[in-house]
């Protein structure tokens, strides 16, 4: 099957690009076409490398050419369905079939994924192979504790950690199979099967992580979450972007400092960093950003002032990137209960080819609210040098915030970046002040009633009235805005 004339000098890149271009802009109709180019691509690449290889038949040569050797299992498995896909009724004969898919493939197909594709392979993405439930680990960090095992301890260790269900959500994948694919023989149906589920997959669990909705899919990192967050009809809020103008030490600073606390003001490490961005964003403004010149005159690209790992995601809108802890986004697949494969007429790609589909399970989010934080890449600036003699542009008078919390607490009137007065009323002991600026060269400083706090830890409540003012001071150090939140604490 040869590569329509329009799709020659598009590479691999582009298709995935138009694809989740096509995904969030909810377009059926250009979804398709990007999708049908994608099967083209993995069509005629197995059948010209079918055609390469058709004389070589020695296992171990066709093993270092990627032809993966299949089980005994795996392959009485594609021989009854080729079979039943040559059949006049594919319909009755597929799913008539006395096998199913076996696991193995499917890990062989998860293996391929995670080696492949940035994203994937830097967040927490395990296949279930079946598992309805697993237990997360909402810290991210744990420690053991000493003493005498009572209550209260077990609770603060068992307090990190919650069920999830890891197949609430379905991916259905659609496998278009021309008779000429069938008359290769089960290895090959298996590299091409295998190729359009891990394309599928891929772009299915790209599009969720970078942004998902959790809306009948999983929940992106884009996205607010936790008991206090507001989810209306089952979308979950987007965060506030930070604007970000520069990758200078203070700035990531700044920024790894807020990951590096949980949302109830616990310290944690904010190792493991990634920065996922649009493929196009990149190279127009992260690379020049992050790259400076050698004294040799070569150049060294991705210089951040701590490690971290770019990650290019064509599910990233322009002008936004997340920055976050890879650790901390939680993302379980599993193939379906029964492993089929169906026949499918909900699609139609090409003339020659019958359509089938197979479904996955999975389901994906944040650990918590602060492991990951959206910025507003739109305004950053090349890397500027200090022995170059270039006009410094004009520090940023941003002194608001984007994001004011006191636990979960209900603040009156609703937060907003331009209200600087508040009250709520509790009856704990303690809450977490989380304070998030809406640039990140701003400073922040917490007091509570005079005394000063680190943003991000708890402050203690005295009965009655409480002061709670946040100072934000802007990059140029001059300007500044207070919010005061007044907490009345009561016993009742």
């Amino acid at each position: 099957m040869p590569i329509a004339t329009d799709l020659k000098n598009q590479t691999l890149m582009d298709l995935r690009q138009k694809l989740q271009e096509a995904m969030r802009a909810n377009d059926q109709e250009a979804f398709t076409q990007a999708f049908e180019g994608v099967l083209q691509y993995y069509a005629s690449r197995n059948l010209e490398d079918f055609q390469m290889l058709r004389e070589e038949t020695d296992s171990r040569v066709l093993a270092q050419r990627g032809v993966r050797q299949l089980t005994a299992k795996e392959k009485d498995y594609y021989q009854k369905l080729g079979d039943a896909m040559k059949s006049a009724d594919p319909r009755q004969a597929v799913n008539n079939l006395d096998v199913v898919m076996p696991e193995t493939v499917f890990d062989a197909i998860f293996e391929n994924i995670e080696a492949d594709h940035s994203l994937l392979s830097a967040v927490n993405f395990m296949n279930t192979r079946g598992a309805i439930r697993m237990m997360m680990n909402t810290h991210g960090y744990q420690r053991a504790a000493w003493g005498k095992l009572c209550a209260p301890i077990i609770q603060e260790i068992t307090s990190g950690f919650k069920e999830v269900e890891t197949g609430l959500f379905k991916l259905s994948a659609f496998i278009p199979v021309c008779r000429a694919m069938l008359d290769l023989g089960p290895e090959w149906l298996d590299r091409y099967v295998r190729m359009i589920l891990a394309e599928a997959l891929l772009n299915g669990w790209e599009y969720a992580i970078a942004g998902g909705t959790g809306k009948d899919e999983p929940i992106g990192m884009n996205r607010q979450v936790g008991e206090e967050v507001s989810v209306t009809g089952g979308v979950y809020p987007e965060k506030v972007p930070i604007a970000v103008s520069d990758f200078s030490p203070a700035t990531m600073g700044n920024l790894a400092s807020l990951l590096a606390v949980d949302p109830i003001g616990r310290a944690r490490r904010a190792d493991g960093l990634i920065l996922v961005v649009n493929p196009q964003d990149y190279y127009q403004r992260v690379m020049p950003a992050t790259t400076v010149q050698a004294p040799d005159g070569t150049y060294r690209n991705d210089v951040f002032p701590i490690p971290l790992r770019v990650i290019q995601s064509p599910a990233k809108p322009r002008g936004r990137a997340t920055l976050g802890i890879a650790r901390l986004y939680w993302a379980f697949a599993g193939m379906s209960r029964d492993g089929r494969i169906e026949y499918s007429d909900e699609y139609h790609f090409l003339e020659d080819e019958r359509v089938y589909l197979i479904k996955t399970y999975g389901n994906g989010m944040p650990a918590d609210n602060n492991a990951f934080l959206e910025l507003d890449i739109s305004g950053l600036t090349p890397a500027r040098y200090k022995v170059t003699l270039v006009e410094e542009s004009a520090p940023s008078g941003d002194a608001a915030l984007s994001d004011l919390r006191v636990g979960s607490l209900s603040l009156s009137p609703a937060f907003s970046g331009t209200t600087t007065s508040y009250t709520a009323s509790t009856t704990n002991a303690t809450n977490t002040i989380n304070a998030m600026p809406s640039n990140a060269a701003a400073a922040i400083r917490v007091t509570v009633n005079g005394t000063e706090i680190d943003n991000g830890t708890a402050a203690s409540w005295q009965d009655g009235s409480n002061t709670v003012e946040v100072t934000v001071t802007a990059e140029d150090g001059k300007t500044s805005r207070s919010y005061t939140v007044t907490v009345t604490k009561s016993n009742v």
